[in-house]
């Protein structure tokens, strides 16, 4: 269940000073935040992966087709050797 927080500083009354986070206590709480993650499977990972190169070549069809379709009707209409 998230809380909402937006617009305050995490711990902190509003009225505080803020303090800067030393470099240990920050990687501390970056360590905790991860073990936090669910990662994915070799399985999931996998699938992922070929959705994006899936639809990255698909975009890349479509910009290429746009591309020369839009050359071809530039030299149909300016003329070109």
């Amino acid at each position: 269940m998230a809380i909402d927080t937006r617009g305050e500083t995490a711990g902190k009354p509003s009225g505080e000073k803020k303090t800067r986070t030393s470099p240990a206590l920050f990687y501390r709480q970056v360590v905790t935040e991860l073990r936090k993650v669910i990662w994915p499977t070799r399985k999931d990972l996998i699938t992922y992966t070929t959705v994006v190169l899936v639809f990255v070549l698909i975009m890349v069809g479509i910009v290429y087709g746009l591309d020369a379709a839009l050359g071809w009707a530039v030299l149909r209409v300016f003329g070109g050797s």
